[in-house]
């Protein structure tokens, strides 16, 4: 029993762990909702540009 008990309670210690690792890496992209107003995302640059329109 205390075995099990140890083995769960490094399963849960590690679990965070391992689910913040798989979220979190260099090849994140900016998304487009987080342009301000008035700009739109640039794939090509990898950046926010101004719209044309404006």
């Amino acid at each position: 029993m205390k075995t099990k008990t140890i083995l769960a309670a490094i399963a849960l210690t590690l679990a965070p762990t391992f689910a913040f690792a798989m979220g979190c890496g260099a090849d994140h992209n900016q998304q487009a909702s987080s342009c301000k107003a008035g700009t739109s995302w640039d794939a090509d640059t990898g950046s926010c540009k101004a719209d044309a329109s404006t």
